[in-house]
């Protein structure tokens, strides 16, 4: 189902089709918030569902939902587009949905089925204040500048933490390589004092059997 109308001024919609919310109730609930800020007319919405108010003695609940799920949601179209939070108007309708039907009649339940259709417009009225303007302005050019500046900090905690685990990488490999020296020298140390211990024990053997072949020479 097509919008019914369209505004002129900058706007964001948000279309609900066949909402199984009471067409009276949401007629009554439109014409409530119909040209109010929208501010005024989620605070309104919001004390209707909490009981803090009503209309007529009515609280609407099931279409209170319904409807600022809708508005909600509208909000966010309006946020994408860059609309003004402050100066936005809520517009509303609701009509009659499909025409559906219960497969059988149950007892205490109508053969009919609730079907609504629900449009909600925020549209974008009154003058910029320039003051405001500029106040929002630096406040968004601060936030920018501020995460910026985390970013920056950020990214030179990253670089002295790798230049410093690089560096302590390069001690340990350089310690390592000293331990690994020292290894090789100590165990070729023990390997020239087990050959000098072998070759004392050879000339000492030799000595021995000398000696020997003197004496039996001798006798």
């Amino acid at each position: 189902m097509p919008y019914t109308f369209l505004p002129k001024q900058p706007h964001a919609k948000a279309h609900g089709r066949n909402m199984r919310i009471s067409r009276k109730s949401a007629v009554v609930l439109c014409a409530a918030i119909r040209n109010k800020p929208l501010t005024r007319a989620r605070r309104l919405l919001t004390d209707i569902k909490s009981g803090r108010r009503s209309l007529k003695g009515k609280y609407y609940s099931k279409t209170v939902d319904g409807i600022l799920e809708l508005l909600n949601s509208c909000e966010k179209n309006a946020g994408n587009l860059g609309l003004d939070s402050e100066r936005l108007f809520v517009q509303a309708a609701a009509h009659q949905g499909t025409a559906m039907r219960r497969r059988r009649r149950k007892s205490g339940f109508g053969s009919h089925l609730k079907a609504t259709h629900l449009e909600i417009f925020l549209v974008e009225r009154g003058k910029v204040n320039e003051e405001k303007t500029k106040e929002k302005m630096k406040k968004a050019v601060t936030e920018a500048v501020k995460k910026e500046v985390q970013k920056m900090k950020e990214k030179e905690k990253e670089i002295s933490a790798a230049a410093a685990h690089e560096e302590k990488s390069a001690e340990e490999s350089e310690a390592e390589k000293k331990i690994k020296k020292d290894f090789a020298a100590a165990e070729r140390k023990g390997i020239d004092e087990e050959i000098k211990e072998m070759k004392d024990k050879e000339r000492e053997i030799e000595g021995r059997a000398d000696e020997a072949k003197a004496k039996k020479r001798t006798n």
